[in-house]
């Protein structure tokens, strides 16, 4: 049998040591004595890009161009793929033995780099073992990583019931899930696109969210999303998840085909199966059947009401919804180029579509994001744009719970937290497994001076989006300041960290906990990073543009800031 292939980005022979591992590109594995550890492709990849060029600074353009050749990632997968490779070598971010990140720049490889057959040659300036390095790591930082997958481990698996805290009564949301407990909870996985072709990957993307939001307008299911694509899917079932929906997606040469998969989530009996095999352009057809052959095979029944919200589409135009995807793509990765594309994708999809009010909605968030990201260069002119296209959708669409959430955010930025409590309330009595307007809630109570209220509202998006990226990690970080628990907030900051290092809020936030802890070392060492990540960031005008209303928590953050001399 022929051996695989080595994955995208190898560019060297399969005998390579890079410091003291052996590099086995074509079993995925790296070897150090008896030592074995499994990678995954794309951090195989990524280490072998950078074994391609030892010592030279690599930018996470290029590495992303290489991995991920045709596909529009976020930063995320890069960040995720660095940090799982450097967990696999034993590497460490404050003192790397072997992949250093570059502020601003990328990452380079500074462990040896050699190639052949025999044992790597024993030299002093060579790092030290893999093992010998996690021995001396300190009892603290283990302590802090099983904490922080502990809280991921947590994230993962309580999805539909929320228990309160020991000695506090059960908030509203308690009451609301407790009420839904008969209720049948579904999980629904990202489908796998088969091809490398980017398309494969948006329209597996773009099906599984449609599928998602489709079956949130039901009110007798709670709907749970698996997560981005990328993400572990859970290997047992989660508590209180009854089904599960899974599928593969290819599109090729004009025709769609979709085998999908509705099973009881504890891995028993198969409920419905089917294989869909139909031009490209019957899309919107075959995501009708399917949201159809699902509910009957739950025995759910919907009301006139329901039954007329599931006909209404976003668009019925093929090519507006293929540039609307396209956008939905290049918002998520959060860089002012990708932002602008995804602006032009909206917009080329309401020329196509002027009626289409979720592409309406997409814009307006692309110009709270400039707002949000200091990317605006009029930023009252922005945010008055902003709120008008925002205002746009609603007026098309107000049964959309986007349209709703889009009006939220722009509310947010201008710092108008009432006004996008209140369009968050509609959202989620029009979806209330809308997991992102719990997200986004929890984010304004916080900053409200509501944090107690925000940790319970983020816990419940973290159990409707197990798969959450760093956002979601960073308003329950953000939420836990607020409180006080420095314990919890370290937790949930360096994991959101641990998602996307490059994030500056999370960075500022974790530099207060750990200042507040009494830890000044730690406090000083994210100090370094938001150097090297901001040159010229000044706290006082971070904070006058922060979304935070809360004087208390304001004169906190500020009184952080100036001891740190941020």
């Amino acid at each position: 049998m022929q051996a695989p292939r080595p994955p995208a980005g190898s560019e060297v022979q399969d005998a390579l040591w890079v410091g003291e591992w052996r590099v086995d590109p074509s079993l995925n594995q790296i070897v150090s004595g008896r030592e074995v550890v499994h990678l995954e492709p794309k951090g195989m990849a990524v280490l072998l890009h950078l074994a391609a060029r030892p010592g030279a600074v690599v930018s996470r353009e290029a590495l992303l161009a290489a991995v991920w050749p045709g596909v529009i990632v976020g930063d995320n997968a890069l960040t995720q793929a660095v940090a799982k490779l450097r967990r696999a070598l034993g590497d460490a971010a404050r003192e790397p033995a072997y992949i250093q990140a570059i502020a601003k720049k990328g990452y380079r490889l500074v462990a040896d780099v050699r190639r052949g057959t025999g044992l790597p040659a024993s030299t002093g300036a060579g790092p030290p073992s893999p093992l010998a390095r996690r021995r001396a790591r300190p009892i603290a930082l283990a302590g802090l990583a099983v904490a922080v997958a502990a809280a991921a481990i947590a994230a993962a698996w309580h999805v539909a019931v929320i228990t309160p805290q020991e000695g506090m009564p059960a908030n509203a949301l308690d009451a609301e899930f407790a009420s839904r407990a008969a209720i049948p909870v579904v999980v629904v996985r990202p489908f796998a696109a088969l091809g490398p072709a980017p398309e494969q990957a948006d329209i597996a993307r773009a099906i599984t969210a449609d599928l998602v939001t489709d079956l949130s307008k039901v009110a007798t299911l709670v709907v749970v999303s698996g997560g981005e694509q990328g993400e572990p899917a859970a290997t047992s079932p989660r508590p209180h998840v009854r089904f599960a929906l899974t599928g593969t997606v290819q599109q090729d040469r004009g025709r769609l085909r979709l085998n999908v998969h509705l099973a009881e989530a504890d891995g028993g009996r198969l409920l419905w199966s089917e294989r869909f095999d139909r031009a490209a352009s019957d899309l919107f057809s075959v995501q009708d059947a399917l949201v159809r052959n699902v509910l009957e095979s739950l025995r759910v029944k919907l009301d006139e009401a329901q039954s007329r919200r599931l006909a209404q589409r976003h668009t019925r135009n093929l090519q507006a919804y293929e540039h609307f995807i396209r956008g939905q793509a290049a918002v998520l990765v959060r860089r002012r180029a990708a932002n602008e594309e995804a602006r032009e994708r909206y917009w080329q999809a309401i020329r196509l579509d002027p009626a289409f009010a979720r592409a309406y909605a997409g814009v307006a968030l692309t110009y709270a994001t400039d707002i949000q990201q200091d990317w605006a260069d009029d930023r009252q002119a922005t945010l008055a744009r902003a709120f008008e296209l925002a205002t746009t959708a609603l007026r098309m669409r107000p049964d959309m719970p986007e349209a709703h959430w889009a009006l939220a955010f722009v509310h947010v930025q201008d710092r108008q937290h009432d006004q996008a409590l209140a369009r968050l309330d509609d959202a989620l009595r029009l979806n209330p497994s809308y997991a992102d307007a719990y997200a986004l809630k929890a984010g304004v109570l916080t900053y409200m001076g509501r944090p107690r209220e925000g940790v319970d509202t983020a816990r419940v998006a973290l159990r409707l989006n197990p798969g959450a990226g760093s956002l979601y990690f960073l308003v329950l970080g953000r939420a836990y300041y607020g409180l006080g628990d420095v314990e919890q907030a370290v937790v949930n900051l360096t994991h959101a960290l641990m998602r996307n290092a490059e994030n500056v809020e999370a960075r500022v936030l974790l530099a207060a906990t750990h200042l507040r802890a009494g830890d000044r070392a730690a406090a000083e060492w994210q100090v370094q990073e938001i150097r090297a990540l901001e040159p010229r960031f000044d706290g006082r005008a971070w904070l006058a543009a922060y979304a935070m209303s809360d004087p208390g928590q304001c004169q906190r953050l500020l009184d952080a800031l100036v001891d740190l001399g941020l």
